[in-house]
């Protein structure tokens, strides 16, 4: 028993560290993460992180793993209790832009950061980002393949535009919400998906007729 509490206390202090690297990460870059910046943000000793990565690379590709869970946590599961079809699409959308707008993250988006910082830095980390990009792309393509298999969407749709769609107006949302009035943008961002998914669902009702 002692030995699991140990090992449980040593996971959440190492989630808890991860978080502060996603979060830190957002407002000064990936790149730029390193031990010693992380270890002066949380106020501990550098060796003390050392003992869990042993590189700044180490701690990079630790640090975009984190983030996948995050979005995992709080953007996919929440999404996955809606049911399957048009209403899980929108559930997903609006779970994303419910994340940006909450402020969790207080630089933005920690993906479209990182995505363009890294489309041309070659490595371990852009190849971890390209994998966790073509992983989401995935996901959106299977979403709306389900919406598209129970009658919900048309047969004929382009399913991979339909989730370059989606996945644009989150990344919009994201970058406009920086520089911009962020309520306009999401709002933005939520009336085009609702507006193309009603266009194209032989059951409009599935979805809200408006936002509030």
């Amino acid at each position: 028993m002692t030995l699991d509490g140990r090992v449980a206390r040593g996971e959440r202090t190492r989630t808890a560290v991860l978080d502060a690297a996603v979060a830190l990460a957002t407002e000064a870059g990936l790149h730029g993460l390193s031990l010693a910046q992380l270890a002066d943000t949380l106020g501990v000793s550098k060796s003390g992180l050392f003992a869990h990565w042993r590189s700044k690379e180490a701690l990079q590709l630790a640090t975009v793993d984190r983030a996948v869970e995050q979005w995992q946590e709080r953007i996919v599961a929440p999404a996955l209790r809606a049911p399957r079809g048009v209403r899980r699409i929108w559930a997903l959308h609006e779970a994303r832009i419910d994340f940006y707008a909450a402020g969790v993250l207080p630089g933005g988006c920690f993906f479209a950061n990182t995505e363009f910082e890294y489309n041309a830095r070659p490595g371990p980390v852009r190849d971890r980002l390209a994998e966790a990009f073509g992983q989401w792309t995935a996901f959106l393509d299977r979403l709306v393949h389900e919406a598209v298999a129970l009658g919900e969407l048309p047969a004929d749709v382009d399913v991979q535009q339909l989730a370059y769609e989606i996945d644009a107006l989150g990344i919009s949302a994201a970058m406009r919400s920086r520089l911009l009035d962020p309520d306009t943008a999401y709002r933005h961002a939520r009336q085009g998906l609702l507006n193309r998914l009603r266009a194209l669902c032989p059951d409009p009702t599935l979805l809200p007729e408006g936002l509030s």
